[in-house]
């Protein structure tokens, strides 16, 4: 997740994506993602298996930013929100 002008990214975990995603958007979760109004949904990797996510949330922490940019860029090149159409 990030905030309006790419700024600040978050990378996470959840075995329910669109409501974590709700959370983070309503500020309902007191920490990183409140402190620093990240909001938009630029990404994200979908798997049944807990230990390669959190195994792939280590990775993508561990990168450089440059990296995680190229990550997102190459599904999303234009930072949309692709949670934008699921909270009608």
């Amino acid at each position: 997740m990030t905030n309006k002008i790419r700024g600040t990214l978050y990378t996470g975990v959840t075995s329910n994506l669109i409501n974590r995603v709700l959370q983070h958007k309503l500020k309902l979760i007191e920490g990183f993602t409140k402190k620093y109004n990240l909001t938009k949904l630029v990404y994200y990797e979908d798997t049944n298996d807990v230990y390669s996510a959190i195994s792939r949330e280590k990775q993508i922490n561990g990168m450089l930013r440059s990296k995680k940019i190229k990550l997102i860029e190459s599904v999303n090149p234009n930072w949309e929100d692709l949670s934008k159409d699921w909270y009608k």
